[in-house]
């Protein structure tokens, strides 16, 4: 059963602080469905994408995946199925999504979400590239931490 975000959000759709960017496209509605694992969400410029949680999931701006600057990015792997347990929204310019691997301290600001969903073929493409000069395959088990040294595994 989709999960639709309440209107109240979009009420002051003059915001200029919306999207972060000035005159950013602001959402109409945002929808996510668990059954397919996308968010379906529609702009004010009349742009309407379908994101797959795995590709939030995969470029969450996260410093967790992102890191804290160039060369720092965490390859994620093993993402396909990961759902959406929450979406909370931050202020008026943004989503802050749960997924059912723990993973909850991204934030997606509108204009972000645009440029996923604009940007996917690219996207999904460049993870790949990045996949195969890891020598990594997308349903992989993400690998331990340098360092962690778990006696458990």
């Amino acid at each position: 059963m989709p999960v639709a975000l309440s209107e109240f959000w979009f009420k002051d759709k003059t915001n200029s602080m919306a999207g972060l960017q000035k005159d950013a496209p602001t959402p109409q509605a945002i929808t996510a469905h668990s059954q397919s694992r996308v968010l379906e969400i529609s702009f004010s410029d009349g742009a309407s994408f379908r994101i797959p949680f795995e590709l939030m999931r995969v470029y969450s701006p996260s410093a967790e995946v992102q890191g804290h600057g160039a060369g720092q990015e965490v390859l994620q792997t093993g993402k396909r199925l990961v759902e959406l347990t929450a979406l909370e929204p931050i202020g008026n310019y943004a989503v802050q999504p749960s997924f059912s691997d723990g993973h909850n301290s991204g934030i997606f600001s509108w204009d972000y979400l645009y440029f996923l969903g604009s940007q996917q073929d690219a996207l999904w493409q460049q993870y790949e590239q990045r996949l195969q000069a890891a020598g990594r395959e997308r349903d992989g088990p993400m690998p331990e931490p340098a360092g962690h040294g778990c006696a458990s595994h």
